[in-house]
């Protein structure tokens, strides 16, 4: 069988939700099926590190796809070019991204609906583009993959898709995030918070991410404790993160946050192994990485009680509405008063992650593959 895959977000020291996603997935898939051909479409040079065998032919094809006019050129024509090219059997898209050019059979990975539920929060170009072909490719697809119950059920009803036609292959966290002795949390800690322990948020930065509201929350828990405590932000600032910066610059406590910029994966495992708690108030997700990230190494979390968080985070975490700042800083209050509960939430936090593996996601990715390659016979 010929797997033609979509692999633009394939990109060295870039990796996010969804990158880390197509990586940890086709990584496995390509090692546990040596006997089939995996031709990886990127749509710029790629890292000679991402053609994981050899049964994986890398073509990379322009042009460059990061706007939606260059969107409609890669997918329908240039991705469509390379399906008839190389016979492929079926076409594989990890990033929600098909192409209506083709009679090959789509396996359709659809992360979540963020877009048509904050469809402000994307520059109009994007989100008009997304919202417009993101239920064809759904339609036109054979299968499609999501992330987690919620999604699938957003997917069927938002979309009028039978539910039989969604399956769900979970995220899981990076090898990397483990718990951490004592003493290396301490090294963590005097090297980047002056040997305060801090509350961790990891995502990039826009206005989904409700990173304004962490703030206050933050503001508002420094006031009420008069603690140390520190809050670390990793990430990249994305887009609309005007706001984010304004209070950066003025806000009260400012010396107290510690803004880390895009990390990659191993230090980031490290700085999030050696955090008091997550926090990740974010009003969307498909599914929310950093939440298992963190419970890997057994960090609890304060996490939304919107979409899919509830689901992922089971119950290591404390719950909160992330549209009310005061109940975000009135849990890390809570949390921060409270050893018991916090080591009640530890634990519960590594057993909530074992429900979470790379090989369970890439098995199931797998079965609808197969279920598409049927589909054409």
């Amino acid at each position: 069988m010929k797997i033609a895959v979509n692999t633009r977000l394939l990109l060295s020291g870039r990796l996010e939700g969804i990158g880390w996603f197509t990586y940890q997935t086709l990584k496995r898939m390509v090692a546990q099926h040596p006997e089939h051909e995996f031709i990886f479409i990127f749509d710029r040079p790629y890292d000679e590190s991402f053609v994981f065998g050899k049964n994986v032919t890398p073509v990379v094809v322009g042009p460059p796809a990061r706007h939606p006019v260059l969107f409609y050129l890669w997918l329908d024509w240039s991705v469509a070019f390379v399906l008839r090219k190389y016979k492929a059997d079926v076409f594989l898209s990890p990033d929600g991204f098909g192409t209506l050019n083709t009679k090959v059979p789509t396996c359709l990975v659809i992360h979540d609906l963020a877009f048509e539920h904050y469809p402000a929060h994307l520059k109009t170009s994007h989100s008009i583009y997304f919202r417009k072909f993101t239920p064809r490719f759904a339609h036109k697809a054979k299968r499609i993959v999501t992330v987690s119950e919620f999604s699938k059920k957003d997917i069927a009803e938002r979309y009028k898709i039978e539910p039989n036609k969604i399956a769900v292959s979970n995220n899981a966290a990076h090898d990397e995030y483990v718990p951490l002795e004592w003493a290396t949390k301490e090294k963590i800690k005097e090297q980047y918070t002056d040997g305060c322990e801090y509350f961790i948020f990891a995502g990039a930065l826009h206005p989904r991410k409700n990173v304004v509201n962490l703030l206050k929350a933050f503001i508002r828990f420094k006031k009420r404790n008069g603690s140390n405590m520190k809050l670390v932000i990793v990430g990249r600032m994305a887009w609309n993160y005007k706001e984010v910066v304004e209070m950066k610059n003025d806000m009260p406590f400012k010396e107290d946050v510690v803004w880390m910029g895009y990390l990659d994966v191993v230090t980031l495992a490290q700085v999030m192994g050696a955090a008091y708690a997550l926090v990740y108030a974010s009003l969307f997700e498909g599914f929310g990485i950093p939440i298992i990230e963190a419970y890997k190494c057994g960090v609890p979390a304060i996490v939304s009680n919107t979409s899919s968080m509830p689901e992922v985070a089971g119950d290591a975490a404390l719950i909160v509405d992330p549209t009310d700042y005061h109940d975000i800083a009135d849990k890390m209050s809570m949390l921060f008063k409270d050893e018991v509960l916090r080591a009640k939430l530890s634990k519960n936090a590594i057993a909530q992650n074992q429900k979470y593996t790379w090989d369970n996601a890439a098995n199931t990715l797998w079965a609808n593959i197969e279920l598409c390659a049927e589909v054409k016979k």
